[in-house]
């Protein structure tokens, strides 16, 4: 099946790009933008050509250049397709943006040449068929992101930033590096298809669980060591923007790609339930306090991540999967427009007062919203479905319920209300279809979620009595806002509640005893 290694081509390609950007580092290197704009669409219709063979011929593993389980070997089944798609496609937009936007820099070139390396390095990392090729290209794509972190080096905010990001991530690859000896030792193969089919409960294989989930959370900048992703903004737009849509997955596809390995550590994947859970509401109560659009995004990030990282704690890898196309996606945009954001913002006309809803309206809109998120699920089918999706299909509508509220004021116009209603069930129906949508696809590549024992039943109605108790404050925050503790509530959240002040002052301890 020499198809398998069509994908290997888009790393190839991007990698002679970076070599040729390297030998011309300067401002306005010639045709040297051009080429690695050529070189990322190249890789994203080889991707694309190689997700379509995989459509027709089916997934499987190829080596090459194989030495004691070592060398290029490419796995191709949907999650790989998926990711080759999403990444070589974000990597020809950034690549396209920067043409312009770094257009008269003294490191264009240069620049040019680690955007290329990096997304030639997460290529490598998404298409790995064995443990050695994955932690080499896990490796080889922090160092590439450091590089462009340090594009200003003179900026002590952006030397401080990549220090923190290069801590946490010789954190994560010594944690992945553990796990690979462990799986290893545990399946006596480096082969991940083997691992996979093979892998069976033991201690080793727990162990190894853990070490993927610390690898995995470490690399999707999670609570307590989260704060570098919101440090980083000093490097251009296009590191923003590859960043927050690219490399920042690689944590989630860590877990998506060894799910099998996941479900045989209940305990683990509890603890990424919590830690998600959690991140995910202090992310996004911490956005909301944010002034500056490319902090707010950041945190949006965060907490985004946490959300993915919690899906797959209740073992929803597809939906996992899915939410990491659908959030890189806007994010990459966000990021490469948020230049307009404010302009976009002002521009906005107001009729007239903001309409307040009251905790009547609120509680009118859960009640609708749950009312339709009910119905569309009992026409589309929740046959089939499993509690956690379901689940999670409620939280979702928390959020809806929000908007529905806005729409249920009685101050508002009847044309909004209607349109929160429309979006409503847009969101409930777009939920089920792209549910699925994303199991159908991932079939045979995924496990299925199994069915939730107590501790799983527990968690799960936690993350609902947590996350409704969130939404429901959020809907309700104009009714207490002039309460005195809101507006020191809002100076903690500015700061994230200060636990990245706390990664600062260990930070600056270390540095400081290393000096010495």
């Amino acid at each position: 099946m020499t198809y398998l290694l069509l994908p290997l081509l888009s790393p190839l390609i991007l990698l002679a790009a970076a070599f040729f950007a390297f030998r011309h580092p300067g401002k306005r290197p010639g045709r040297v933008p051009e080429l690695a704009e050529a070189a990322a669409f190249a890789a994203f219709a080889i991707a694309a050509a190689a997700a379509a063979l995989l459509i027709l011929n089916g997934s499987g593993t190829s080596a090459l250049i194989g030495l004691f389980g070592a060398g290029f070997s490419v796995r191709l089944d949907a999650v790989s397709a998926v990711m080759l798609v999403l990444v070589s496609f974000i990597g020809w937009i950034v690549l396209r943006f920067s043409k312009t936007y770094l257009d008269g820099e003294d490191r264009q070139g240069a620049f040019t040449g680690w955007v290329s390396t990096a997304l030639a390095s997460v290529l490598l990392l998404v298409m790995s068929g064995n443990l050695v090729q994955l932690i080499a290209a896990w490796t080889l794509t922090s160092l590439a992101l450091n590089q462009l972190l340090l594009f200003y080096p003179e900026r002590a905010t952006a030397r401080r930033a990549a220090r923190k990001k290069a801590v946490v991530a010789r954190l994560s690859e010594g944690a992945l590096a553990g796990a690979v000896v462990l799986l290893i030792a545990a399946t006596g193969t480096t082969d991940i298809e083997t691992i996979l089919s093979t892998a069976g409960a033991g201690w080793l294989t727990a162990a190894a669980a853990l070490l993927i989930a610390a690898a995995a959370v470490l690399a999707s900048a999670q609570f307590p060591l989260h704060g570098w992703l919101t440090e980083v903004m000093e490097a251009p737009t296009p590191v923003s923007a590859l960043l927050h849509a690219g490399v920042i997955n690689a944590g989630g596809f860590l877990l998506i790609r060894f799910a099998d390995v996941m479900l045989l550590a209940p305990g683990v994947m509890a603890l990424l339930v919590m830690l998600g859970g959690f991140t995910a509401l202090f992310g996004g109560l911490v956005m909301l306090a944010q002034p500056a659009v490319k902090t707010s995004l950041a945190w949006s990030t965060i907490a985004q991540m946490a959300f993915m990282i919690m899906q797959c704690g209740l073992a929803l890898f597809p939906l996992a999967l899915l939410h990491i196309v659908a959030h890189s996606l806007y994010k990459a945009h966000a990021f490469l427009s948020s230049g307009e954001a404010v302009r976009n913002v002002a521009a906005i006309r107001r009729p007239g007062p903001v309409a307040v809803p009251s905790a009547r309206n609120v509680l009118q809109a859960f009640a609708i919203a749950i009312v339709i998120y009910c119905s569309v699920g009992t026409v589309l089918g929740f046959d089939g479905k499993s509690v956690q999706a379901i689940a999670l299909g409620v939280i979702l509508i928390f959020g809806v319920a929000y908007l529905l509220a806005q729409g249920f004021a009685d101050a508002a116009p009847r044309a909004l209300m209607q349109r929160t209603a429309a979006y409503a069930l847009a969101a409930s129906v777009s939920y089920f279809a792209l549910q699925v949508i994303a199991q159908h696809l991932t079939a045979g590549s995924l496990p299925p979620a199994p069915s939730p024992g107590p501790l799983e039943w527990a968690l799960i109605l936690l993350a609902l009595a947590s996350f409704g108790l969130v939404a429901v404050a959020q809907a309700t925050f104009p009714l207490w806002a002039s309460h005195p503790a809101a507006a020191g509530l809002r100076v903690h959240l500015t700061n994230g509640l200060y636990a990245n002040a706390i990664f600062d002052k260990l930070l600056d301890g270390w540095s400081k005893r290393a000096a010495a």
